[in-house]
């Protein structure tokens, strides 16, 4: 694993939609995610109206060396506090899923526990960032024709 590359956090700006709107359109990412995509309208007004105008979510980007990878979001779902994340696939395999996650859990940041995920079961590597993190595995979902392991922080 190549760990270079600095991460840091910081909020969202406009911009930052296309770029995260770009990431979500490969088809590779879908796939591994078990996400399907959506298209441009659909897709900014869901991060304009439900992630940025959600008053308790938490929407940060993610930027290795100046450069916008992808997102880390927090936000209420049935009750639970759910986390997830994205980057871009040029950004994948250096470790920076598990670096940003870890910045992301900090203090100043997303304190609220417990903390849930939710992995598609064939996404090992989103899953080994959360478990580095110290998500715990709690059960396999099925969600139609998908499986998704359930993890939870604290």
């Amino acid at each position: 694993m190549d760990d270079s590359g600095s991460v840091r956090l910081r909020p969202v700006e406009a911009g930052d939609i296309e770029v995260f709107f770009a990431q979500q359109s490969d088809p590779e990412a879908q796939r591994r995610a078990r996400f399907p995509g959506r298209e441009r309208q659909a897709f900014v007004e869901h991060w304009e109206r439900r992630v940025l105008g959600d008053q308790t979510g938490r929407a940060r980007a993610i930027v290795v060396d100046g450069v916008v990878a992808g997102n880390i979001v927090a936000w209420w779902q049935d009750g639970r506090r759910l986390v997830g994340f994205w980057l871009g696939r040029e950004f994948w395999g250096r470790g920076l899923g598990s670096r940003a996650l870890s910045a992301f859990l900090g203090a100043g940041q997303e304190e609220t526990r417990p903390l849930y995920a939710e992995a598609a079961v064939h996404n090992v590597a989103s899953i080994r960032a959360l478990k580095r993190c110290g998500f715990v595995e709690l059960e396999v979902i099925q969600e139609g024709p998908d499986e998704f392991v359930v993890l939870k922080l604290g």
